[in-house]
């Protein structure tokens, strides 16, 4: 009888193992991957101008953002549309593929040996999930320049929207 009374006892003691559930797990796999993905350039809002009246939410606007290039001393504007209202003020709304590009040079750009050929360097979102526009340097060294080319990740009309922008290197 007594060994009943224990065992019965011990039983009670276990603990109950955690286990995470679908949504959970989904949410951690959603962080770590926005965590490893982060752009590679110090990215820092400029400034901003309204440019459409919103009666229920934030105007609409453009938005000027500079991107510090992390390997020379170059730094790039980027400016684009942001959608306003209701949608724009809680991040659901898409933003316009429009947006132009102007990048220079602080100091003379001499290219790194280990520089590659090709390196995001910068990413802004335009949607909740499935727009972004990426800053991407390309390595000219037959031309003495990086050229530096921002698109849209959403294709409109069979190509994405872009802007160029060159830098000269010595």
């Amino acid at each position: 009888m007594i060994s009943k009374k224990v065992s019965k006892h011990f039983f009670f003691e276990k603990k109950k193992q955690k286990t995470f559930g679908p949504l959970r797990a989904a949410l951690i796999a959603a962080v770590a991957t926005l965590t490893c993905c982060l752009p590679a350039a110090a990215q820092q809002k400029v400034g901003s101008v309204s440019t459409n009246f919103r009666l229920l939410g934030p105007d609409d606007q453009i938005v000027v953002e500079r991107f510090d290039d992390p390997r020379v001393p170059v730094s790039c504007y980027a400016s684009f549309a942001q959608t306003g209202g209701v949608s724009g003020g809680l991040g659901l709304a898409t933003d316009p593929s429009v947006f132009a590009l102007s990048c220079i040079a602080h100091n003379a750009v001499a290219i790194p040996a280990d520089m590659p050929q090709k390196e995001e360097v910068g990413a802004i979102s335009a949607s909740l999930l499935f727009k972004h526009f990426t800053l991407t340097r390309f390595t000219d060294t037959d031309g003495h320049a990086l050229i530096y080319v921002l698109i849209s990740t959403k294709v409109i009309h069979g190509s994405p929207a872009n802007a160029v922008s060159a830098v000269p290197t010595t």
